[in-house]
């Protein structure tokens, strides 16, 4: 079974959740015509401003969830929503919500990892639940951003049977040799697609990596952005998951005996 995935790398206004939305529709709207799942940047609407996201941020996420199951049935595209700014009374969450293509809202994920280098935590709760979904009958997996850098955060989705990877962020240019080694890690090790879609453009006090990539369960680069604003696209064929795994049976070899 073959599928189109696209990852819509933009540049993401800062602070101006009206300005992204307007933006993310136009995208999804044309690429929607050619593509069986889109994929969207972390904190798209709201961009990397922390320190507002208390004014900004979507009350429980009802706007963003309103709008997805909306854009996704008027689309007919399932729409690995990226993340936006949730706000709760306990906090606001860096949440990833997930619609296929009827406009059925079916996974919502709260980042696990939260990155203190860019303050994340002084801003942000962390989530406590785990990102497996399934995307049409095939069991896949949402993480965000920092997460790829915890192997056994992935593995526990992965030794699960997910065989998608989607992967939104905010990855800063300065580590953008990271952001390559760790997708093609996860892809090879997990023998999974990998989907990841960052951001492109600057913030006050950031310039973004760009770079999306989508990525075959050998590690193989199917399609990669560069810095700038774009739109990646790759067809996979769901039939290699099960060929890569069955070739090398990694998931078969683990010694649960020891860890």
């Amino acid at each position: 079974m073959k599928r189109t995935i696209s990852c819509l790398q933009f540049d993401i206004a800062y602070g101006n959740p009206s300005e992204n939305l307007k933006k993310a529709e136009r995208l999804i709207e044309a690429e929607s015509r050619h593509a069986d799942i889109l994929v969207l940047p972390e904190l798209w609407t709201t961009g990397y401003d922390l320190k507002k996201l208390d004014e900004i941020g979507d009350d429980e996420g009802e706007q963003t969830k309103a709008w997805l199951r909306k854009t996704a049935k008027a689309n007919h595209v399932h729409i690995v929503c990226g993340s936006v700014a949730v706000k709760k009374k306990d906090g606001v969450y860096n949440t990833m919500y997930i619609a296929d293509r009827h406009g059925q809202l079916i996974k919502e994920y709260s980042k696990v990892h939260l990155f203190q280098l860019m303050d994340e935590h002084l801003y942000l709760s962390a989530g406590s639940a785990d990102g497996g979904f399934e995307i049409e009958g095939t069991p896949a997996a949402g993480v965000i951003c920092y997460d790829i850098r915890f192997p056994e955060w992935i593995r526990k989705h992965t030794s699960k049977g997910a065989g998608i990877l989607f992967v939104a962020a905010e990855w800063p240019r300065p580590r953008l040799d990271h952001w390559r080694s760790l997708l093609i890690a996860r892809a090879i090790e997990n023998q999974c697609f990998v989907a990841a879609c960052n951001c492109s453009g600057k913030n006050p006090e950031n310039e973004f990596a760009g770079h999306s990539m989508i990525i075959d369960p050998l590690g193989r680069v199917l399609a990669e952005a560069g810095h700038e604003e774009t739109v990646i696209s790759a067809e996979i064929d769901l039939k290699d998951i099960e060929k890569t795994r069955g070739h090398i049976p990694v998931f078969e070899d683990i010694r649960k005996d020891l860890y």
